[in-house]
């Protein structure tokens, strides 16, 4: 059996078995099948023991384009027969040229239960009647991502991007009391109930629970806070994932606000130093970039892929809810890190900071005018609605950048509504030079 019925409540030592288990087919099967993976260890075999994995090269992002740009569509680590794939997806691209994702009916239905371990984690369950309000067209985010909120019992209501009126009178009509979106898109709504349906509040439409994925965000206690304030709903970090992988395998619980690891029976995790690619201990109070190893996938396996995510690992024991899997936040990732006189900055870090100050939207973006080395950290923060730029208030962000991050920063004020407002991923950092 490839997933354990108990997966995210399982004792280690049941689960390391598991893994074990699941590893000695993989293994068989990325060796005989992936061209990838034999020219990239160059005809090694892989270790039968999973902790001895680091003996292994690293794998990541554009050694995969490059094998899809010399093979496409899927590159030469598709492991199975082109027969053997029933869905097709592709990435957003939001780093980098979009990949093609080739899934079997095995991977597909993996894919599914796993992330309805997530939703279903983070509150989501029958009796609820979803509203899922991320691109369908092609993303991971889409089609794959509702399944997973099926798999929780829920009523998912498959509404997509766009057409904002239709999905506020949809919302009211249908008594809808949760949605799946990104962070940035209730702010989206608000706009649009405050042009166009005068004297609707957010609170109003009804909405109890949100389950939020695909940016940062959610670890900013005041952006909770202000969506507990303004929608009456509770926020929930529901759909952490890295689409080459999966779409989703980490969520929070009503219990603790940060992210569980819900994957471990079909996925191991590690921890490496980015730039020495060393191993580093899983182990709280550890931080560094997520590498993960597929234990069972047919279409597309990775092993030791980079996931670019830089994290911080805050506890490995067992939580309040049960789950053993790890528990960690997201800091940022390596190829959004800006880093200025040496400190490395992330915009969550950013994010912190400015939504402590009610005069501002909560909006932002840093704004690098050219490569590196950076003196200064540029920072566009939009203004709330209503409000107008008070004498120092530049200088007073300022100072709490300096304060709470050690950088110097450069704060430009934005009238509010300045900044575009996307129903996808907002791209936060700003490289003139790309």
């Amino acid at each position: 059996m490839s997933l354990l019925p108990d997966g995210p409540f399982a004792a280690p030592d049941v689960l390391h078995a598991h893994q074990q288990a699941l590893w000695q087919a993989q293994r068989r099967h990325v060796t005989e099948r992936s061209a990838f993976y034999r020219d990239l260890w160059l005809g090694a075999a892989p270790p039968e023991d999973l902790r001895d994995l680091p003996a292994l090269p690293l794998s990541d992002k554009s050694q995969l384009r490059l094998s899809q740009a010399a093979q496409p569509p899927f590159g030469d680590y598709l492991a199975a027969p082109r027969a053997q794939a029933v869905r097709l997806h592709r990435t957003s691209g939001t780093t980098g040229q979009a990949m093609n994702l080739a899934l079997s009916a095995r991977d597909c239905h993996i894919t599914q239960v796993v992330g309805g371990r997530c939703h279903g984690a983070a509150g989501l369950g029958p009796g609820h009647t979803v509203v899922h309000c991320l691109n369908y067209q092609m993303w991971m985010g889409g089609v794959t991502d509702h399944m997973t909120l099926e798999a929780t019992g829920a009523l998912v209501v498959p509404f997509g991007v766009g057409n904002t009126d239709l999905l506020i009178r949809t919302i009211r009509e249908v008594g809808i009391d949760a949605i799946s979106c990104t962070p940035s898109y209730p702010a989206v709504l608000e706009r649009v109930l405050a042009e166009r349906f005068p004297g609707l509040a957010p609170r109003d439409l009804g909405l109890r629970l949100g389950l939020f994925g695909g940016e940062p965000g959610l670890d900013d206690p005041a952006f909770r806070t202000r969506l507990r304030g303004v929608w009456g709903m509770e926020p929930r970090n529901a759909n952490y994932g890295v689409s080459d992988v999966f779409s989703n395998f980490a969520a929070e619980c009503p219990h603790d606000t940060r992210l569980h690891f819900l994957a471990a029976d079909v996925l191991w995790p590690e921890l490496i130093d980015p730039d020495t690619e060393q191993p580093l201990p899983l182990a709280a109070g550890s931080q560094g970039e997520l590498v993960l190893t597929h234990l069972v996938r047919d279409c597309q396996p990775l092993v030791r892929f980079r996931t670019g995510d830089i994290i911080a690992v805050d506890e490995t024991a067992p939580c309040t809810c049960g789950r053993t899997g790890f528990r960690f936040r997201v800091v940022g990732r390596s190829d959004d890190m800006v880093v200025v006189r040496g400190l490395n900055m992330f915009p969550t870090m950013v994010a912190a900071v400015i939504g402590r100050f009610a005069e501002l939207s909560g909006d932002y973006r840093i704004v690098l005018p050219g490569p590196p080395p950076y003196d200064v950290l540029p920072v566009h923060a939009e203004l709330a609605a209503g409000e107008v730029a008070g004498p120092g208030l530049a200088a007073r962000i300022e100072a709490a950048v300096k304060t709470q991050l050690g950088a110097t920063a450069r704060v430009t004020l934005l009238p509010p509504g300045s900044l575009p407002l996307t129903e996808g991923k907002t791209r936060r950092v700003i490289r003139s030079d790309r």
